[in-house]
């Protein structure tokens, strides 16, 4: 599947749709609309303070609540590999007060150790917000410089070099992990975290040898000069860390669809109608000057697919897990 493709073409369609509601509803009439009662909006996180999809949601929400006229309360809830989000938020009544953050964890968890435990059917998919690449880091002071380094070094050690990552074995990262791994002809270590700042403090602190995120949740650290890119899963460079190069530019055949994305969704039965001004509002509140320095500094591309779209894509996007989960031998 062409993701890339569909993302880019779903979003020049629905990027016109988005535009042509933005001052159609006004903040104060949405909150007032029956079809979403107003009261705190929660929106239940995967994953611990400080990843990349906390760093979005916090930074949205500043934008978000005038839109809606309403608080926007980001909770915690991580553990079990994205378990303790789905399970909150499948068990939330559906009339938009509870949604959360998902990426493509749940898809792959869905697959693997959630497998029968959860289904796509049991929330309703409403909007898509950003797509992130991941990327492999290192410490500044680090001897490897670049993916060249690091796959020579795992070919001649005989103790495998550990790489730190959000989930359990079959988690989109390490999915990421195992594409470099097939194309190189090496094995790493995996070591599961919750968080990025957790992994950030592993790889500071000298107990594991590189890590894996998106670049949102590390990006202060590379700012402060503690951090070194190696390598980007992309089709292109990040504008914020032009000098890392990409896999294939470094010799590395990779799906570069396979992106971390972030999106929004609730539990099953939320009314269409809701959902869509769901939708409306996050997208309109990602044109939020402020949001938009965020995001072009953090090296995300904005999405803008709404709920009939991105409930189609999620559900493509699972059959694309599968595969890739069966190629890194997880299933």
């Amino acid at each position: 599947m062409q993701t890339s493709h569909l993302l880019r073409k779903t979003a020049v369609v629905l990027a016109a749709t988005a535009l042509s509601f933005a001052g159609v509803i006004g903040s104060t009439a949405m909150a007032q609309d029956k079809t979403w009662p107003s009261g705190p909006v929660k929106v239940v996180m995967h994953t611990k303070a400080g990843g990349s999809s906390d760093v979005f949601m916090r930074t949205l929400a500043k934008s978000l609540e005038p839109e809606i006229g309403q608080p926007v309360v980001v909770i915690n809830s991580p553990g079990g590999a994205g378990a303790a989000q789905l399970a909150r938020v499948r068990a939330a009544a559906p009339d938009g007060l509870t949604l959360g953050i998902n990426t493509l964890t749940p898809l792959t968890g869905m697959l693997t150790n959630l497998k029968g435990v959860f289904s796509l059917d049991d929330f309703s998919w409403i909007a898509s917000t950003q797509v992130d690449p991941n990327l492999i880091w290192t410490a500044e002071d680090s001897p490897y410089r670049n993916l060249n380094d690091l796959i020579a070094a795992a070919k001649r050690s005989d103790k495998k070099i550990s790489v730190g990552g959000f989930g359990s074995i079959g988690s989109t990262q390490y999915i990421a992990l195992s594409m470099l791994e097939r194309a190189a002809g090496v094995e790493f270590e995996w070591v599961a975290f919750n968080a990025t700042p957790d992994i950030v403090a592993a790889v500071l602190g000298g107990h594991i040898d590189v890590g894996m995120s998106n670049l949102s949740g590390a990006q202060s650290y590379f700012d402060a000069g503690r951090l070194h890119g190696l390598g980007v899963l992309a089709a292109d460079r990040l504008e914020a860390l032009p000098d890392v190069a990409t896999f294939e530019e470094q010799g590395y055949q990779v799906n570069n669809d396979w992106v971390q994305v972030r999106g929004v969704f609730g539990p099953a039965g939320i009314p269409e109608e809701t959902q869509q001004q769901i939708a409306d509002a996050f997208h309109r509140a990602m044109k939020d000057k402020n949001y938009q320095q965020y995001a072009r500094n953090s090296g995300v591309i904005d999405s803008w697919m709404g709920p009939e779209a991105y409930k189609k894509f999620i559900y493509s996007m699972s059959d694309t897990a599968e595969v890739a989960l069966e190629k890194a031998g997880v299933k």
